[in-house]
């Protein structure tokens, strides 16, 4: 089997470091044998989480579109920077926004329980976006996601990635390769997808 992995970053500002590590994580897992689907969240624009709204309206159509995607992958990796020693209001407002999906066009749909994801974490400092990580991996967890061990956490993003996008640190390029081995392997093993 094949595994069909989604990858995203938590920020879509250009040059983010999030975005380069997502494009690398992307080329690795495909020199690896995955089929990978690359998105930006900017192409899935969320309101604020509002159960109001929700209730007057529903859950939005970007939503239920991330669901489906999520759902139909075998596995996804989150890029995540770091604000404020924590996680982005993008990558936990999208998260809130997809658990709201319970069913599409009648049938279940349950995007995120027993789904393997990895993290990647980044950030212009020396800390590389690790608490930001670690929250998420909690998030993560209590939405019953599979969350694997490795993690790749990039520091001083500034200066971390050469001219052709690629890590400068042979330690984060050695993990990164650590990291989508781990999560092919798990996506193989653990998959739940559905195919829409």
């Amino acid at each position: 089997m094949i595994p069909r992995i989604l990858v995203f970053a938590g920020s879509i500002r250009g040059g983010a470091y999030s975005g380069k590590t997502a494009d690398l994580a992307q080329r690795e897992l495909a020199g690896q044998g995955a089929e990978v689907t690359r998105i930006s969240l900017a192409d899935y624009p969320l309101p604020i989480m509002d159960e109001d709204l929700e209730t007057e309206k529903g859950v939005p159509e970007n939503a239920v579109r991330l669901a489906r995607l999520f759902a139909s992958h075998d596995a996804l990796l989150i890029c995540t920077p770091e604000y404020n020693g924590s996680i982005p209001p993008l990558v936990k407002n999208t998260i809130d926004w997809v658990s709201r999906v319970s069913s599409d066009g009648g049938k279940p749909l349950k995007p995120y329980p027993g789904k393997v994801v990895a993290i990647c974490s980044s950030s212009d400092g020396h800390f590389a976006g690790i608490r930001s990580a670690t929250h998420l991996r909690a998030v993560l967890s209590h939405i019953q996601m599979e969350v694997i061990a490795p993690q790749v956490s990039v520091p001083n993003g500034a200066d971390a990635f050469d001219e052709d996008g690629n890590f400068r640190e042979e330690r984060l390029t050695r993990g990164m390769a650590r990291l989508c081995r781990t999560l092919i392997e798990h996506a193989r093993l653990l998959s739940t997808r559905v195919d829409h």
